[in-house]
């Protein structure tokens, strides 16, 4: 599902404008990318816990030319699947 289809989608169950939606869903991201930065982590409960975490510099290597490449220091995010979420799919 693309952001267009999950707007419309909210646009029609919720009974808002896909205006009103768009606002909706960009606030949702907005407030997880605030909430990850601000304290590392974003649970909505029994849907999922998005986490912040640091991922330290390293050593891999070109798979063309088995080169020693240099991967900076990142900060990667990792989503778990909460109860309802996975229920849902089962």
């Amino acid at each position: 599902m693309s952001k267009t289809e999950l707007v419309t989608y909210v646009a029609e169950n919720a009974g808002l404008t896909k205006a009103d939606a768009s606002r909706a869903v960009e606030a949702l991201i907005s407030g997880v990318e605030k909430g990850l930065k601000k304290e590392g982590k974003v649970t909505i409960t029994g849907f999922a816990t998005f986490a912040a975490k640091k991922k330290a510099a390293k050593t891999g290597r070109n798979p063309r030319t088995g080169e020693p490449v240099k991967i900076p220091a990142r900060v990667a995010v990792t989503i778990k699947a909460g109860s309802k979420l996975k229920d849902a799919l089962n």
